[in-house]
């Protein structure tokens, strides 16, 4: 019997305080416009980047990687701790086969360094290891097709999640089974500058008329009520991760790290760690559905009056909208709230704390990959 596919739904609203914590190149924090308005925006890139850091530091059992163009470095310390004998320069040369002969593309050094893969390439822990005892035993026997089943085999959970492009070498290119959407406001967002002085203490006494001052600038910052989303297709991620996988384990830590993980821009000047205020996780079967539409018309609120509770209602109600239009009610739906403010998403699905939200999530995608993983119309396992 085929089982349903299962894709998982993750919306947040999450309020965070004066803040920088993805700038463009002038310093600025990241806008976009949205809805004829200026809204925040934080890219997906940054909020990837802060949720893989996070799973590397909590999800110990499901080994993440390494994206990096130093693989012949990476490669190189591999083989010595495998190989105490060979030496430094050995093992670069070794590694620098192994890759070349794979069909990664290697540069020449820059400025003494080692040399560098044309490109971030992202490899899995156990990867590295098999090339690894691979450049080892191979000797000058180097076959591009071993090298590359290597390269493919045994993803990580984060490979298997972001996916991995190798502009040069498609056939090791891995398809992402998470996307992640830009973080906008839900309302219309003006920058604001914070001018600053820095005091020198040595000086702060002196008589001059700058005395102390030893640094003046101004730093660019914002506000803002953010909808965040992400969809995993659960199946994808099964078969990225390989047989006897555990999805269910997977999904969870990524859901934990997307809940709690926030970019790390500008985060010393302004202390601006929050949780979000608001989630929905919904299962669904045939697509993947983002809510951003609920802020298509920004929220406006009467001054004094904040924008968390106005968002949830547009969120709730534009969720009951799509599911009436289009016959699209998800599977399942949990929701995890802070306080009364979450109170209209109460009649979208049951609420319940984050460690239940993770667990029962945990079980559905256990239970709906546990056989064999379904592979969409025109498309290879």
């Amino acid at each position: 019997m085929t089982m349903p596919r299962t894709i998982i739904d993750i919306h947040v609203l999450q309020t965070v305080p004066p803040s920088n914590i993805n700038r463009d190149d002038t310093g600025s924090p990241k806008t976009a416009s949205y809805g004829g308005v200026r809204r925040a925006r934080v890219s997906s890139q940054a909020w990837k980047r802060a949720i893989r850091k996070h799973m590397a530091g909590t999800a110990e059992a499901l080994a993440t990687g390494v994206r990096s163009k130093r693989v012949v470095e990476l490669l190189g310390e591999e083989i010595r701790k495998q190989s105490d004998s060979t030496s430094q320069d050995a093992s670069h040369e070794l590694a620098k086969a192994v890759l070349t002969a794979g069909g990664i593309t290697v540069k020449p050094p820059r400025k003494g360094k080692l040399d560098e893969s044309g490109y971030l390439l992202f490899l899995s822990a156990q990867q590295v290891e098999s090339l690894a005892a691979y450049a080892l035993t191979a000797g000058e026997d180097l076959v591009k097709k071993d090298i590359q089943a290597l390269i493919k085999n045994k993803n990580s959970i984060d490979l298997a999640m972001f996916g991995r492009m190798v502009a040069d070498v498609a056939d090791l290119n891995v398809d992402a089974s998470v996307q992640v959407a830009h973080a906008l406001s839900v309302h219309a967002v003006e920058n604001e500058f914070d001018y600053f002085t820095a005091v020198d203490d040595h000086k702060e006494n002196d008589d001059e008329e700058d005395a102390g001052a030893g640094m003046i600038g101004t730093i660019e910052f914002n506000s803002s009520t953010l909808y965040r989303y992400a969809t995993i297709d659960a199946d994808l991620l099964a078969r990225n991760l390989g047989e006897d996988a555990p999805v269910g384990e997977a999904v969870g830590a990524f859901l934990r790290s997307f809940v709690r993980s926030i970019p790390s821009g500008k985060k010393n000047t302004f202390a601006n760690g929050t949780l979000p205020d608001a989630i929905v996780v919904a299962v669904r079967q045939d697509q993947s559905i983002s809510y951003v539409g609920a802020f298509e018309t920004p929220v406006q609120t009467a001054a004094g009056s904040g924008r968390v509770t106005a968002a949830v209602e547009a969120l709730a109600r534009y969720a009951k909208d799509v599911a009436d239009a289009y016959n699209a009610d998800p599977d399942k739906v949990w929701v995890t709230a802070v306080g009364a403010k979450g109170a209209a998403l109460d009649q979208l699905g049951d609420r319940v704390s984050l460690g239940e939200l993770v667990d029962q999530v945990i079980t559905t995608v256990s239970d709906r990959t546990g056989a064999a993983v379904p592979t969409p119309a025109g498309q290879t396992a």
